[in-house]
């Protein structure tokens, strides 16, 4: 950053409190657990000043059938490894079992209806073009976005998402004509071994960059392919008592050569032949994941980085008679889950809480430091993973586009409905009873009673089923930063801080954030590194920024430049101004006053951009003649008037040598403007 050096006198200090990650993090769960008890305060220990990167695992068709979630006969150490050092969520609903709407909703952070995503063709972008996703919001906040394998379905891609082109693995060789294949091959000659040696280097790359990277896994989806070492490890079925399987005319397995086109039933060995096949491809791709975290160590990123690691829907390996996923069972909508971070306390946990999908957008939000935006469908998990066994959410809730099936998934029953009104009741599971949902007991008499209930909460929607610490959290309580103490800190809190700039004390005793007896920037700053923060369930969007907030802001990023001694709050502060200067697009390109200069050799020389744009700055004499060409490069839309995203010239020549005072004029040059500005340098 750089500083008027005639300024050192007024050099502004922080004085007494110390702002951490742990203050971020505290204030969501403080907020989150408020009603739960007064002294449940987070023990969440910060490793890094500097934000958490993320590292987003996510596997194609893959149900908790992990030896972390109790099942020793499977064969996957890297991930139960990773378990120990994080929280594996037994309860872990996908919203629906299909691939593109999983994903879909768990990216965009809404629900499938919501976004109007309920089949394999649609992207989201064609129904809520607007949506900001997961990674398309980290990328706004200053991360490196990078998506490698299958993140979202098949052909659909997000530019908006990613810092520069996905990437995929370009193989057939696990794209097979039949339903599974032990192949005399190494693990890179499959997709999954390309993903993982892509993601090496890519972590080579951005080592010293603030990165989310999303990983996505092909296996163990269908075809069943994995290199032969990896089925050798199966000698044995894993499932003993294997259940009659039928397969319906248009099952899609039907088009893989092995699987009879026509005839219901499946014999018992080639269901023996498919699940040793999942079984395998299982730990085919727990063993790329190995190598990932492996080089996560070696690059000693993994005390930096956030990881989580999910499915993103089940898959049935017989029950219910049945080689699928797009089902309403149990089997079908439960996914793995597992959360870990630098810090983290307690670890090697198990919980039985009822979490979805859906809570992964803000869980990572607030992970690493990000406001919550406005209207996102599911919950920070964060509560959770600091005490394992707090009151959670009393539901999840999932839907199938077959027969449009919307159920309920509470800790003892699943009910599943006909149509978002539940015009006719189809399923009811007891699964203390029957964990495995073989008998459907929803017209049962002696159920009629907690049917009615269920179809009662299935109309109140997943609001209703949100936990009642956050129902009850007070604002007041919790939250410093909210000056004006309505429940939401937002551009009203630094407006307010703003207008007892100099003094010792204000009717708004709280503007003194930092409590150094004095109302400065610094208070103002902390207050926009904590914007967005709200211990209600929606916070306030960015949008709320009217175009004549823009003037105010830009004083107050003028002001934060004499800041000299700077933490990791106000940083995010500054950081969080320059975001908010640019929520109104410019309507055109242009090219702004300097920064006067007086007696410095530097200036700034600000500009708008209302498209992408590559920008160069060329200045000269009044004779015409070249002084000095700034390339500042390919930029994207916004006002770049802070010091601190203004084009910076430092007073010198082409050569080097410090140019004389007097007059001289920028010319400002992108592929659709060009316009000419005269500035005075003094020295």
């Amino acid at each position: 950053m750089k500083h008027n050096s005639h300024k050192q006198s007024q050099k502004l200090a922080i004085h007494n409190r110390s702002y951490s990650r742990r203050d971020f993090i505290s204030t969501s769960l403080k907020a989150g657990t408020a009603a739960l008890t007064t002294s449940l305060i987070p023990s969440i220990q910060a490793t890094s000043e500097t934000p958490f990167n993320v590292l987003f695992i996510i596997v194609d068709d893959l149900r908790p059938l992990l030896g972390c979630y109790g099942h020793s006969e499977m064969h996957t150490p890297n991930i139960d490894k990773l378990a120990q050092r994080g929280t594996v969520f037994n309860r872990a609903y996908c919203q629906f079992p299909l691939c593109n709407p999983s994903r879909a909703s768990l990216l965009t952070g809404l629900r499938p209806e919501t976004i109007g995503v309920l089949d394999n063709f649609t992207h989201y972008r064609r129904t809520v073009p607007d949506v900001v996703s997961l990674p398309q919001y980290f990328k706004a906040n200053g991360y490196h976005t990078r998506s490698i394998g299958k993140i979202m379905h098949g052909p659909f891609v997000d530019n908006l998402s990613w810092s520069i082109p996905i990437w995929v693995p370009r193989n057939r060789l696990d794209i097979d004509k039949t339903s599974w294949n032990s192949l005399d091959v190494t693990d890179d000659e499959l997709r999954d071994g390309m993903v993982a040696t892509h993601t090496i280097d890519v972590l080579e790359q951005v080592r010293d960059r603030q990165f989310f990277l999303a990983v996505g896994f092909y296996k163990p989806h269908l075809p069943f392919n994995a290199p032969t070492k990896y089925y050798d490890i199966y000698d044995s079925p894993i499932i003993e008592n294997i259940p009659d399987v039928i397969l319906d005319p248009q099952h899609e397995m039907r088009v893989y050569a092995d699987i009879p086109s026509e005839g219901g039933e499946l014999s018992k060995e080639k269901s023996l032949e498919l699940i040793r096949g999942y079984a395998a491809s299982t730990s085919y791709m727990d063993a790329q994941v190995g190598r990932i975290l492996k080089q996560l160590d070696v690059l000693g990123l993994t005390e930096k980085t956030v990881i989580i690691f999910c499915g993103d829907h089940g898959f049935h390996l017989g029950e219910n008679g049945t080689f699928a996923k797009r089902t309403p069972y149990e089997v079908s909508v439960r996914s793995p889950l597992i959360v870990s971070f630098p810090g983290q306390h307690p670890i090697d946990v198990k919980t039985e809480a009822i979490v979805e999908l859906v809570d992964i957008y803000p869980t990572l939000c607030n992970l690493c430091q990000l406001p919550l935006p406005n209207g996102l469908e599911g919950i920070s998990l964060l509560p959770v993973i600091e005490v394992p066994t707090c009151p959670w959410k009393t539901a999840a809730f999932s839907q199938v586009d077959v027969g449009h099936a919307f159920s309920i998934h509470t800790q003892q029953y699943r009910y599943t409905g006909t149509g978002r009104n539940d015009s006719t009741p189809r399923s009811l599971y007891d699964h203390n009873v029957d964990p495995d949902e073989y008998v459907n007991i929803v017209n049962l008499p002696e159920y009629e009673e907690i049917v009615a209930s269920l179809r009662q909460r299935f109309q109140d929607g997943w609001q209703g089923a949100l936990p009642t610490i956050l129902k009850q959290s007070n604002i007041s309580q919790t939250l410093p930063w909210d000056i004006n103490k309505d429940g939401l800190v937002n551009i009203q809190d630094m407006i307010l801080v703003s207008k007892y700039f100099g003094s010792k004390s204000s009717e708004y005793l709280n503007a003194d954030i930092n409590q150094d007896g004095n109302i400065n920037i610094l208070d103002l700053l902390i207050v926009a590194a904590h914007f967005g923060e709200s211990t209600t369930y929606n916070t306030p969007s960015l949008l709320n920024i009217l175009p004549e907030h823009i003037t105010m802001i830009e004083d107050w990023s003028n002001k934060a430049q004499t800041v000299e001694d700077t933490n990791d709050v106000i940083r995010k502060g500054i950081a969080t101004l320059d975001t908010l200067i640019n929520v109104t697009k410019p309507r055109k390109n242009r090219v702004l006053p300097n920064y006067p200069n007086p007696f410095n050799p530097e200036t700034w020389i600000p500009y708008d951009l209302a498209e992408n744009s590559d920008v160069n700055i060329y200045i000269h004499n009044l004779k015409g003649e070249s002084i000095r060409h700034l390339k500042v490069g390919l930029k994207s839309p916004g006002k770049y008037r802070s010091r601190s995203r203004a084009a910076y010239w430092d007073g010198c020549n082409s050569y080097g040598e410090p140019v004389a005072s007097g007059a001289y004029f920028y010319t400002f040059h992108t592929q659709q403007t060009k316009s000419t500005r005269k500035m005075v340098i003094t020295k």
